[in-house]
This record gives C-alpha cells, sequence and structure tokens, in this order.
C-alpha cells in the first residue's frame, strides 16, 4: 500500500526523542488504547475545562478554544497502540479532528506519532488507512 503525504500537521517517527520541548504534551499510547482513556489523559495534560464532554466535537471545541496558549504539539509514544481497542473509525476521527484544529487554530498544531523502527511502516499503513 502506498503511503500517500502526510498533512503538515502530521509527523510518524522512530527517533528517540530526549526532552519534550515547550508546548509539547506527551501521551503514552499504551495508556490511550481506548477514546475514554485517551479523553481522559488528554483532559488532566492539557487541563481542560469541567465542560469537556469526552467526545470528539467538545475534543475538537476545546483544542480550538485554548488558542490563547499558544502553540501545541501532541505526541504519541508508542502510537501503535494509540485507539487499539477502538473500531479503525475512532482513530480516522482522531485525524480530522487535529486537521480541523491545525486548519482553524490560531496558532500552529502538531501531532507526533512515535514508535519503534520496525512497526513504523504498520504505523505508516494505519495512517493512510485512516485518511482514505
Amino acid at each position: 500500500m502506498d503511503v500517500p503525504d502526510l498533512p503538515p500537521w502530521l509527523e510518524l517517527t522512530a527517533e528517540p526523542i530526549a526532552d519534550p520541548t515547550a508546548g509539547t504534551v506527551v501521551v503514552p499510547g499504551a495508556d490511550a488504547r481506548s477514546r475514554a482513556d485517551l479523553f481522559g489523559l488528554l483532559a488532566q495534560a492539557l487541563d481542560l475545562p469541567e465542560w469537556f464532554g469526552r467526545n470528539w466535537d467538545a475534543l475538537a471545541d476545546c483544542l480550538l478554544d485554548r488558542d490563547d496558549a499558544g502553540p501545541l504539539a501532541l505526541r504519541v509514544d508508542d502510537a501503535e497502540q494509540l485507539l487499539a481497542d477502538e473500531p479503525p473509525g475512532q482513530f480516522a476521527t482522531l485525524l480530522q479532528v487535529c486537521d480541523d484544529v491545525w486548519s482553524h487554530g490560531r496558532y500552529p498544531f502538531r501531532l507526533v506519532l512515535r514508535t519503534t523502527g520496525e512497526r513504523l511502516p504498520a504505523l505508516r499503513r494505519r495512517v493512510a488507512t485512516a485518511r482514505t
């Protein structure tokens, strides 16, 4: 399967990353295998408001409303495990939410999906499938 070009807000890497830079939120993919887990981790890491409804629309709203906080990079380590316990469409929805935040936000947004070198091809295929 050919992997289409990635959007400018998305990076797939197997490179080790020592310390996150300012504005980077790190999510362990192993702890975000379900939507509920991912929403809980993001709510805590980003200090999302009480009204965060823990669904995709609410996440998009919260990420767009945090514009005054400046640029945001969301890094997922062991990214092959991200939403692994959900139907594939949920991963596609996450990517769509990220695209919307990048397209409509005031500040730069990035999603970095990090895995091991041997798992990177499978992650690329998963991303390509989700984006088609």
